[in-house]
C-alpha cells in the first residue's frame, strides 16, 4: 500500500484486498469493541486514527494536520481492568480535545458520564489564560447498544443551543454517538463518510467478515491489518482477555444484583399484596357480620309481617261475622 495515498478514497469499491490478512480465517478471538484492542489499534496506527476521526467528524483528510493520543498505554504491559482508562484522549490540530470511547455494556449512565467527560475536557484553561483560549471539546461514544431506543439513530450529534430558535450557544462543546446496532439507519451522509464501514468492522465476528469490508476501503484494510498484527502478540491477547474477563465478571455481578433487586421487589409486592388481602378479608368479615345482622333483622321483620297478616286475617273474619250478624237482625 502506498503510504502517501489518502485512506478514504473516492472509489472504495475499486480497492482489491490482498496482503497480510490472507491467512486470517475463522472467528475473532476479540472484536474491535474490546476496549484494549480498540485503544491499541488506534495508538499503533496514526493513519487509522485519522481516518476514523475523518469519518466521525465529517472531515476531509486535509482538515487534520496532526492527531495525538495524550493518554497512551504501554502495549503488552499488564493492566488492572478496574483502573484501565476507557476513553482515548486525543489532541487534534493542537487545538481540539477529543474523548473517544468504546462502550459495549449499557450501564444506564452513559448520558451523564459522557457529559462529565466532556465538561472535564472543556475545562482546559491554565492559570493566566483567557476564556477565549478554551479549546473545543468533543466526546464521541461508539456504543454497542442503542442510546435512546424510543428514538433510534445510527449517528447523532448534540450541541448546546437555544431550545426555541435553535441558535447554537457555543460550537466548542459537542457530543456525538455512533449506535452500532442501528447501522440499517445510516443516512446518505453517514455512508458518504464510510461510517457504515467502520460500524461493520466494529461488529465483525469473523476474519471473513473483516476481509470483505477491507476489500472495499483502504482505511478499513489498514485497520484490519493492524488489528491482525496485534492479535498475534501474546501479551496483547492476554490484556484483551483480562479486560474481557473483567467485563464478564461485571456483567455477572450486575445480573446478580438485578436478580436480587428483582427478588426484593417481588417480596415487597408480595407483602403489599398480603397486607391488602388481610385488609380485604377483614372488610369481608365485617360485611358478613353486617349481612348476618341484616338477615336477622329481615327475619324479624318477616315474622312481624306474618303476625300482622295473621292479625289482619283475624280482624277481617271478625268484621265479616259482625256484618253477617247485623244483616240477620234487620227486621
Amino acid at each position: 500500500m502506498n503510504r502517501n495515498t489518502p485512506l478514504v478514497t473516492s472509489n472504495p469499491d475499486s480497492i482489491t484486498y490482498t496482503g497480510l490478512l490472507a491467512s486470517a480465517t475463522g472467528t475473532l478471538s476479540y472484536r474491535l469493541t474490546n476496549d484494549y484492542l480498540f485503544h491499541a489499534v488506534l495508538q499503533k496506527n496514526n493513519r487509522v486514527l485519522r481516518a476514523l476521526l475523518c469519518s466521525l467528524l465529517h472531515l476531509k483528510s486535509e482538515n487534520i494536520s496532526s492527531v495525538q493520543i495524550t493518554n497512551p498505554i504501554e502495549l503488552g504491559q499488564s493492566i488492572h481492568a478496574k483502573s484501565f482508562i476507557l476513553d482515548i484522549r486525543i489532541l487534534m490540530n493542537n487545538n481540539t480535545l477529543i474523548n473517544l470511547e468504546m462502550q459495549v455494556a449499557n450501564e444506564g449512565n452513559w448520558p451523564d458520564r459522557s457529559l462529565s467527560y466532556l465538561c472535564r475536557a472543556f475545562d482546559n484553561l491554565n492559570e493566566g489564560e483567557n476564556y477565549g483560549d478554551l479549546k473545543p471539546a468533543i466526546h464521541i461514544g461508539i456504543l454497542d447498544f442503542t442510546l435512546f431506543p424510543e428514538k433510534p439513530e445510527f449517528y447523532s450529534s448534540y450541541l448546546m443551543m437555544n431550545s426555541k430558535n435553535y441558535t447554537v450557544h457555543s460550537d466548542k462543546l459537542r457530543l456525538s454517538v455512533l449506535n452500532l446496532p442501528q447501522i440499517h439507519l445510516a443516512t446518505q451522509t453517514d455512508r458518504a463518510y464510510r461510517l457504515d464501514y467502520w460500524a461493520a468492522l466494529f461488529q465483525s465476528t469473523t476474519w471473513e467478515d473483516i476481509k470483505m469490508i477491507a476489500s472495499k476501503n483502504e482505511a478499513i484494510q489498514e485497520a484490519a491489518e493492524t488489528m491482525y498484527r496485534l492479535s498475534q502478540d501474546e501479551k496483547i491477547r492476554l490484556q484483551c482477555e483480562a479486560l474481557d474477563r473483567y467485563y464478564r465478571n461485571q456483567r455477572t455481578h450486575q445480573a446478580q444484583l438485578e436478580k436480587i433487586k428483582k427478588m426484593k421487589d417481588i417480596e415487597k409486592r408480595l407483602k403489599n399484596t398480603e397486607s391488602k388481602l388481610e385488609t380485604t378479608e377483614e372488610k369481608l368479615e365485617a360485611a358478613e357480620g353486617k349481612l348476618e345482622a341484616t338477615e336477622g333483622k329481615l327475619e324479624t321483620a318477616e315474622g312481624k309481617l306474618e303476625a300482622a297478616e295473621t292479625e289482619l286475617t283475624k280482624l277481617r273474619a271478625e268484621l265479616e261475622a259482625l256484618r253477617a250478624a247485623s244483616v240477620s237482625q234487620t227486621p
